[in-house]
């Protein structure tokens, strides 16, 4: 009973930070780096499925080492954040599947949300909070930087600094996520929520709020369907989260149709 507690209230946690997360990610136009980072995660996860450790925690190492790699090249280069977030995906995508064990594979690329400690839960909840807290610092100054760097220069903002702060919430979300939906949804859990929140809000505030909740609501009916069917819990919070974003992509053309017949 206890164990299935803390895995509903993690999940609602991570989904909704996920998805707050995501609207930033979104609003900068880069979507995809979520979904590639999740793969980042893949040989830390084999590694300690491997030696017998937490596999957020496995995730998360290997997910700090390929943000610092990503944030020194995009200082040293002209190659965009995209690019070389490919670059270091494709890399973790080969070494994980080589380490990776044949029978856990399955679990870390879908996730498996049945073994979340009391500790996992406590550690999950405060990484989020501290994690929302951090976006929530430097959300505005990202989205002057990628509107104009220059803009954000004369404004004093240091934007390596922010783009590295920026790249490690990411990893921190995803090496959260992995244990809920795996690497391998793991991009869904931070795109699709901020994306159904984009076809129903109608100013920034309401974007922020909707995407959290329903990053927050994906998670929590996902691992109620995973209770009542017994079915893996990663993809069930993904199908729920699209259910939800064709939900309210009728929403949005009911509207649309609504105005143009007034």
């Amino acid at each position: 009973m206890h164990t299935n507690l803390y895995s509903l209230i993690t999940v609602i946690f991570v989904g909704g930070v996920a998805g707050y997360l995501g609207s930033l990610m979104i609003t900068k136009k880069m979507a995809l780096v979520g979904d590639a980072l999740g793969h980042v995660a893949l040989p830390g996860m084999g590694l300690a499925l491997l030696w017998g450790f937490n596999v957020s925690l496995g995730a998360f190492v290997f997910l700090f080492f390929g943000v610092v790699s990503i944030w020194y090249l995009q200082t040293k280069t002209q190659l965009s954040t995209e690019t070389l977030v490919g670059i270091i995906f494709v890399l973790s995508l080969a070494i994980g599947f080589l380490i990776i064990p044949k029978p856990e594979l399955l679990h870390a690329l879908i996730g498996n949300i049945n073994q979340v400690s009391f500790w996992d839960f406590i550690i999950s909840v405060i990484l989020s909070i501290s994690v929302f807290y951090i976006i929530r610092k430097i959300y505005s100054d990202m989205i002057l930087s990628s509107m104009s760097e220059d803009l954000a220069i004369a404004n004093k903002i240091n934007i390596k600094k922010q783009n590295f702060i920026y790249l490690l919430t990411i990893a921190l979300i995803v090496a959260l996520g992995v244990k809920v939906v795996g690497s391998l949804l793991m991009g869904a859990l931070v795109i699709i929520p901020a994306a159904t929140s984009r076809n129903v809000s109608r100013n920034m505030r309401q974007y922020i709020f909707i995407s959290i909740l329903f990053g927050s609501l994906s998670g929590a009916l996902g691992f109620l369907a995973f209770k009542i069917t017994n079915l893996p819990v990663g993809p069930l919070v993904i199908l729920v989260s699209v259910s939800m974003f064709i939900i309210s992509l009728l929403f949005k053309n009911v509207k649309f149709l609504s105005k143009c017949h007034a």
